[in-house]
């Protein structure tokens, strides 16, 4: 039970009085008569409120949450009495969250039951848990507020942010894909895999005509080819130190993540296989496999996954998926790359080159492109930048490594980093290097 700013004021003029009917003493009778009567008014709002009955409270939300993105937590409430209850509630929200809406006053009609809500943010992936939720039921005269605490418990799924993939299927339904920036690369009749037999359009090429259903039905008819299916990626995820790095609101093993997400729809709506292998931190292995349903088992292996403070071994992962893939496939590792990692890096690279075909995706901080934006006018901003031009060619000077011993390479910031990897990925497709 706490006392309420009325119980306060209250006391407050009482205590005036008091100094009243010291310099006044006829005063005083009427001092006593007004504590009596605070007292017991006090007191019997106090059994008042003693007396309600439990409120029933539920909470309602999504079964799974995307990483950084506003979602709606309703709350309703039921109370059976047939007053009125002025009430103020608080929801145990989990830790590693924002939230806009909280705490809420308002007033609980009798015997009726309302519903309000407010917002959560989670910036932390893995099992979010809601304890419960905190009540303070204003007494009828509003002498007190009694505090009930109810432990309604509710555990979340918090998911990479799959709003990219979902903004690609819709604009994909559509054909508008160029607004995300991929580039869909059509050349007609041409592919690897025969796909069907269709009517000769102008622009074909004489290979693709097939001179036997030409001669059966009498009119030109072209071959139309398709990407080849049934292909193998295999996502190396790096979960040592380096993809601690913050680019925003998110490290960039959040970014990493949002980016195989959107690969992985694509690609297993291409007809290909997808799979896993994490290292320097968790262990997780997820063998390659093909459907829709396996962006549900990518999901459940990687969204309470999180970057370990831990070094990243190159060498070893390597060593290991050789071990696991039996089938060349196409394996792409993101990673953070730092000057002293080259070395082991590139050894690891062959190493996985002498069977598979190898992408390495390194993220670059977002900031070093604000640094080269910013006026120079001083000897330290001169520094500055003259430093970042210099890490930034020597990033490049890597890439020109990797790719002078047959390794794919893409260098991209954080947030290009999901369009610029199924970009690559749709031209690898086309050109059947795989």
């Amino acid at each position: 039970m706490r006392p309420t700013s009325f119980t306060f004021l209250a006391l407050l003029l009482w205590l005036i009085l008091a100094i009243g009917a010291a310099m006044y003493p006829p005063l005083l009778i009427a001092w006593q008569l007004l504590g009596v009567t605070l007292l017991l008014l006090a007191f019997l709002d106090a059994w008042q409120v003693w007396r309600i009955p439990p409120l029933s409270v539920e909470r309602h939300l999504q079964n799974s949450l995307p990483l950084g993105v506003w979602s709606d937590v309703i709350l309703q409430i039921y109370h059976s009495t047939q007053t009125p209850r002025v009430i103020e509630i608080f929801d145990d929200y989990p830790i590693h969250s924002d939230i806009q809406g909280l705490p809420q006053i308002f007033t609980l009609p009798a015997g009726a039951r309302i519903e309000t809500h407010y917002r959560l943010c989670p910036q932390q992936r893995g099992v979010a848990h809601f304890a419960g939720v905190h009540l303070l039921i204003r007494s009828p005269w509003q002498f007190w507020k009694q505090y009930r605490y109810l432990p309604i418990t509710t555990h979340v799924r918090v998911y990479p942010n799959f709003a990219t993939t979902t903004k690609y299927a819709l604009l994909a339904t559509e054909n508008r894909l160029g607004q995300l920036g991929i580039r869909k690369l059509q050349r007609r009749g041409e592919g690897l895999e025969f796909h069907q037999l269709r009517e000769y359009h102008a622009g074909d090429a004489l290979r693709q005509i097939d001179w036997n259903a030409t001669s059966r039905y009498k009119k030109l008819i072209s071959k139309e080819y398709q990407d080849e299916r049934d292909q193998q990626i295999v996502f190396l995820i790096d979960c040592g130190r380096r993809m601690l790095a913050q680019d925003g609101p998110l490290s960039h093993f959040d970014h990493t993540l949002n980016a195989i997400l959107l690969l992985c729809y694509v690609a297993l709506r291409q007809g290909d296989a997808l799979g896993l292998l994490t290292f320097s931190g968790e262990p997780r292995w997820l063998a390659p496999r093909k459907g829709m349903q396996t962006m549900n088992m990518i999901l459940n292996t990687i969204y309470d996954l999180q970057p370990s403070t831990r070094t990243s071994d190159y060498l070893l992962v390597a060593q290991e998926l050789m071990k696991k893939l039996k089938k060349r496939s196409f394996v792409i590792l993101v990673s953070n790359l730092r000057d002293e990692d080259s070395d082991e890096l590139l050894a690891a690279m062959q190493l996985l080159r002498k069977k598979h075909l190898v992408l390495l995706a390194s993220l670059q901080e977002g900031i070093l492109n604000d640094v080269l934006g910013q006026p120079v006018n001083t000897f330290e901003e001169a520094l500055r930048h003259a430093a970042t031009l210099d890490y930034l060619n020597y990033r490049q000077q890597i890439g020109e490594v990797m790719k002078s011993h047959g390794i794919l390479y893409l260098d991209a910031t954080p947030e290009q980093l999901p369009v610029k990897i199924v970009n690559r990925y749709l031209e690898i497709k086309r050109s059947g290097v795989l």
